[in-house]
């Protein structure tokens, strides 16, 4: 039948401990890898690419950042737009400093200089925690954009101060300018994709992921049992700016191709981002995902009924999206707080042991 485990014997540790240990699992998660690598490139059009897949796709990166640090390590955050927007100015400059090098080398150091600046300002989770810290990193949001707004170097003295994402190529096929086509925009964002979240797994089920949950639980008892909060606090800030600046690098470089001013890293990006991870499930890798689709696809299909088909007014339907984002996020903080994640994981359990009674 549908779902069994009977026959699948796990001989060793690490047949048990791997991420997938039902076969059915295992080979639904290739399926959906060949599909994604090899079919979705040759029937994706301008629209599925521009309004779903990689906006989706970037999302997923932000969200597996900001999940290392408030599903994880448990600090709460509200910079990621801010972070975002240090990984979009950095890979901007990179770009025109060095037109030589790769762009994925650009976008991997934008996410190094992100992390070092999210670590710098990860430094108050030392003294301070919960709603104080939020301020703090909030204050960071605002600082970081006013900092891309009134430097003129970091948008290399445009009387705009617009900054417009050179064209450049990956094996020798646009992935960024005006000529890019849309496959390559989703290929080059399904494969940091899957190298982040390959990563992000790894991490989690490591000593350093270990600690970060202690931290999460009871940071108290965690420093008593020989967990450093300096090493764990300052990796979950690192790391997840890390993701988060290579998000915004993709946002701006593949995705956008023109920011002025950062003002499309704003606090709204931060609370997007946020919510991606509250209604997917904090602390789950599968969450993030489920997170970022939820929160892409529900504009979209809201326009596409609302307005496309009852004829509503444009501003009526977008309010009506913070009605839906607002309900839901309160709804799952009461009766479901590990999200869509724990819903699909509950799901799986019942029909593991369908038809009997659970």
């Amino acid at each position: 039948m549908l779902y069994r485990e009977a026959g699948d014997y796990k001989t060793s540790y690490a047949k048990d401990n791997q991420t997938f240990p039902i076969k059915f699992d295992r080979v639904a998660y290739y399926v959906l890898l060949l599909v994604a690598f090899c079919v979705v490139p040759f029937v994706i059009n301008d629209y599925w690419a521009s309004a779903v897949l990689v906006p989706f796709l970037i999302y997923v990166i932000a969200a597996l950042g900001l999940n290392i640090l408030i599903g994880y390590c448990g600090q709460l955050s509200l910079g990621t737009g801010g972070f975002m927007a240090v990984g979009a100015y950095s890979a901007y400059k990179l770009m025109t400093s060095f037109p030589d090098v790769s762009i994925i080398i650009h976008i991997l150091i934008a996410g190094v200089i992100t992390a070092l600046v999210g670590m710098l300002f990860g430094l108050p989770s030392l003294r301070i925690k919960g709603f104080y810290l939020a301020v703090a990193t909030l204050a960071s949001q605002f600082f970081l954009i006013w900092l891309f707004n009134r430097v003129p170097w970091f948008y290399n003295y445009s009387a705009s101060g617009t900054i417009n994402a050179p064209e450049r190529t990956v094996f020798g096929v646009n992935v960024t300018g005006p000529n890019v086509d849309a496959w390559a925009q989703y290929m080059i964002c399904l494969v940091f994709v899957v190298g982040c979240a390959w990563f992000v797994r790894n991490l989690t089920r490591g000593t350093l992921g270990r600690s970060w949950m202690a931290i999460r639980d009871m940071d108290i008892a965690a420093e008593i049992i020989g967990v450093n909060p300096l090493k764990a606090k300052l990796s979950a800030f690192g790391l997840s700016s890390f993701f988060i600046g290579i998000a915004g690098a993709l946002l701006f470089t593949v995705y956008l191709g023109a920011v002025e001013g950062g003002e499309a890293f704003g606090i709204s990006k931060s609370f997007l981002v946020l919510f991606m991870v509250i209604i997917g499930g904090l602390g789950s890798i599968l969450g993030s995902f489920l997170g970022a689709a939820f929160m892409v696809l529900m504009p979209v299909l809201l326009k596409n009924v609302l307005v496309g088909n009852l004829g509503w007014p444009t501003d009526v339907s977008a309010h009506f999206e913070f009605v839906i984002v607002g309900a839901l996020i309160m709804a799952f903080l009461i009766f479901e707080p590990h999200g869509l994640a724990q819903l699909w994981r509950l799901a799986k359990e019942k029909l593991r042991l369908w038809p009997f009674p659970h």
